[in-house]
């Protein structure tokens, strides 16, 4: 009883996050806003579910072969994720986009100098 509670926990923080991420890409006001709110779909929304997909495994006496492909599916979501939005906002940058603010710092435009 206490371990459904716990998945539904992860999954419900898991749609939140869908959700909010959601929300933000459509009321954010930049690219750069927008990449870091759908980076907040990708990688929190997977995480939880993803620990609701071990917990379950675990419950249901799982294949240790499910183990192993949810940790290497939630190895590469934090890996990949995070890197990929820099990458596209770096891009985005490079092409002439500038976010509506003012920068405080402009480290890519550090990087464009060296």
């Amino acid at each position: 009883m206490v371990v459904r509670i716990v998945i539904d926990i992860l999954l419900a923080l898991g749609v939140f996050f869908t959700a909010v991420g959601v929300i933000g890409v459509n009321r954010m006001p930049d690219v750069f806003g927008r990449l870091q709110a759908s980076t907040c779909i990708a990688t929190l929304g997977t995480i939880c579910a993803m620990l609701a997909a071990v917990i379950h495994t675990a419950v249901n006496g799982g294949e240790s072969v499910a183990y192993v492909k949810l940790g290497l599916i939630l190895l590469l979501v934090l890996l990949t994720n995070p890197a990929s939005n820099h990458a596209l906002c770096k891009a985005a940058y490079k092409m002439g986009i500038r976010p509506k603010k003012e920068l405080v710092v402009d480290d890519y435009k550090e990087d464009d100098l060296q």
